[in-house]
């Protein structure tokens, strides 16, 4: 039977030929990767005598290869706890764009908790919550052992926001031996006066002043840098800095502060001051950024 073109015949052809163009679509749609987000795992931790929680997202290929990753340790603020990042931050979404994107590179984000217990990244001036010392001793370990993860220090970093902003900037002076990269936001850089740091403190019972002298020179941006032996300055130099705020943040000051001393002791970093106060629509807008200039440090550049 000879085939006979009319208007149903083309309309048929015309809707074959759109499924068959618009199918790839549909398929890369369908079968896109996705990053993984586990809100809620813990780690045994003798420091601290109890069960920490943490969330981690692994990347869209981790299932997929046998690679092992570098690793982002990102802090939450201060109100928030492990899932922050998480549920206002868009950690998995975010992630996942940049990477699709191929402005950051694969990478494994750490989310721990710092709000159980005693609030906050530090060992407590008591001597009684040392948290600092479960981060370095035990949450590192318990992650390069349960994930694969890049051990090496170029392929580790830290950034966080608020309190983990500060956590960022003490963690990375503390142990620069530790990150390649650094990424504070609206960081909460700790007490300029000694005075004020005293008056400020909330504890049963006072420590003597020897303790407290030490305390607050070993949490003064200004002591830190000023006591530093050359090898760690040199590796605290070693460090890529990024470090951002908005203006309208009432933190702008102490940020700023910072940037003035890095500048005296010239050590390298980028300063970023942009529209916007102490809110999650800033750190959202500028978590890409971060994934982006850490990124740089994992690779050769």
């Amino acid at each position: 039977m000879p085939f006979i073109f009319n208007n149903k015949n083309y309309n048929e052809m015309r809707k074959s030929i759109i499924f068959s163009l618009l199918m790839p679509i549909f398929t890369t749609s369908l079968f896109a990767q996705y990053g993984k987000v586990f809100e809620t795992k813990t780690v045994k931790s003798t420091v601290l005598d109890m069960e920490r929680k943490y969330a981690i997202y692994l990347p869209p290929d981790y299932d997929s290869t046998d690679r092992c990753y570098p690793v982002l340790y990102l802090l939450h603020g201060s109100g928030d706890d492990h899932t922050g990042w998480v549920q206002f931050g868009q950690v998995q979404h975010i992630a996942d764009k940049a990477i699709a994107e191929g402005k950051a590179t694969s990478m494994i984000i750490v989310m721990p908790d710092a709000n159980t217990g005693t609030r906050g990244y530090f060992n407590a001036v008591t001597g009684k919550f040392n948290y600092e010392k479960f981060f370095f001793n035990e949450l590192i370990p318990h992650i390069e052992k349960t994930y694969r993860v890049r051990k090496e220090r170029r392929y580790r970093a830290v950034a966080g926001l608020s309190m983990g902003g500060g956590g960022t900037v003490f963690y990375a002076l503390h142990r620069p031996d530790m990150f390649a990269a650094a990424a504070p936001l609206s960081a909460s850089t700790g007490n300029w006066d000694f005075e004020q740091f005293k008056s400020r403190l909330n504890v049963e019972q006072m420590p003597s002043d020897k303790v407290l002298d030490e305390y607050f020179k070993n949490h003064s941006i200004e002591a830190i840098l000023e006591n530093s032996l050359d090898d760690d300055m040199k590796k605290i130099k070693d460090i890529r800095w990024y470090i951002s705020c908005g203006d309208d943040d009432f933190l702008y000051e102490g940020n700023a502060r910072m940037h003035i001393l890095f500048r005296k002791k010239e050590i390298q970093h980028e300063f970023r001051i942009k529209d916007g106060a102490h809110t999650w629509s800033y750190w959202r807008m500028e978590l890409p950024l971060v994934l982006e200039f850490i990124s740089k440090s994992f690779m050769q550049y």
